[in-house]
């Protein structure tokens, strides 16, 4: 027993190390991953990225190293499908003077949550949810966010953005007490992908808990009138913006056992959610995704995308491209930026395209998905 339970224990040993911590069960490495046996069905679900039933098996595709069976998305109360272009946008009115007031309201609470099969994860979360809602608003408009504490311990909102000390959402400005409401109010400004999370110490137990979510601010096109339609084209709600497909991805991961270093990683919380249930993409109209790395005890995580490059925008805070014509991008933690990508120029054929972290231990633990490329979306 000795010899071997630490190996067994090891993140690198054991994916399912979060099983013995959270389930009870008894599993190994091979069968949690799913390569002792044939390869497991995939759910099917409704919506415009629901995946291709004509599609090959992925799992046996790429060797079964994947996590077998399925998560549970209505127990969760959260679908990483749906999460991806679920955008929260408030509610919208008008200020004496004329300016626009974008109010939000968020709940902190408590509760156990499903990040791979089987496995479950005592979470802190912003509305019930890993990441947290999305947030999505328009460069200069005034932000009002009601904060809600309904968990049993302190908790802030912390943005990624310009803003007055009191609204920091660190101790002493911001941080609140169960039972409390404290409202943050500021610009929204600059325009770029942000995210939010808490503040409250210690910070890296609120983070790898999972109170983080994604803050996207979009450029108003009258402020840049040099890019005019590259703004347009990321103004939710715009004709140009309609003609992009947009996804918000959130690279994660988890701690199981609570040693400091994760068993699970994945993007929007499901252990290869995006494997079993791939993104469908419609050829011919252009993908961006918004991406973040909020993943705790890992010093870097990374995009890499199969049989495509794309053009990257680092913190999404400029109308050009920070780089271009790169098919892997790394972020610490906090990190975020736009990718923007299309499958039309190089004629690409329709099928399954890769992306992943390029530490492949991530890979093999969760963080793998894949893009199912279409003619039409139906």
């Amino acid at each position: 027993m000795r010899g071997w339970l630490p190996s067994l224990l090891s993140r690198r040993g054991f994916l399912g190390a979060g099983l013995l911590a959270t389930a009870g069960a008894s599993v190994t490495a091979r069968e949690s991953l799913g390569q002792a046996g044939a390869p497991q069905g995939h759910g099917s679900h409704g919506g415009p990225y629901a995946p291709n039933p004509a599609t090959p098996d992925h799992a046996a595709s790429h060797g079964a190293m994947i996590t077998v069976g399925d998560v549970d998305y209505a127990r969760n109360g959260f679908d990483p499908t749906s999460m991806l272009t679920d955008w929260y946008t408030g509610e919208v009115s008008t200020l004496p003077g004329g300016r626009r007031l974008r109010s939000f309201e968020v709940t902190a609470e408590e509760k156990e949550i499903e990040i791979a099969p089987g496995v479950m994860f005592p979470a802190w979360t912003f509305d019930g949810r890993v990441p947290g809602p999305a947030l999505r608003a328009t460069e200069g408009e005034r932000l009002r966010i009601v904060f809600k504490n309904y968990g049993s311990h302190p908790h802030s909102m912390h943005f990624h953005g310009i803003h007055g000390a009191r609204m920091d959402g660190v101790p002493g400005a911001g941080v609140i007490q169960p039972g409390e409401e404290f409202v943050y109010e500021f610009d929204a400004k600059p325009f770029g992908c942000h995210l939010y999370h808490c503040h409250a110490l210690p910070l890296a137990r609120h983070m790898h808990k999972g109170m983080y979510g994604m803050f996207v601010v979009d450029p108003d096109p009258d402020r840049h009138p040099e890019f005019a339609d590259v703004a347009r084209s990321r103004l939710l709600g715009s004709p140009e913006n309609g003609k992009w497909q947009e996804l918000a991805m959130v690279m994660n991961a988890f701690d199981t056992n609570f040693d400091g270093e994760n068993e699970f990683y994945a993007c929007n919380t499901i252990a290869h959610c995006y494997a079993k249930r791939p993104i469908k993409i419609a050829r011919d109209r252009p993908v961006r995704v918004y991406l973040v790395n909020v993943t705790e005890f890992d010093p870097i995580n990374s995009f890499h995308l199969h049989g495509n490059f794309f053009n990257y925008f680092d913190q999404g805070t400029t109308l050009t491209p920070t780089l271009k014509t790169v098919d892997l991008i790394t972020q610490c933690q906090a990190q975020r930026g736009i990718l923007e990508f299309n499958y039309a120029d190089q004629g690409h054929e329709p099928g399954l395209y890769m992306f992943h972290a390029h530490q492949s231990e991530f890979t093999e633990l969760g963080w793998m998905g894949m893009f199912d490329v279409v003619e039409t979306l139906s």
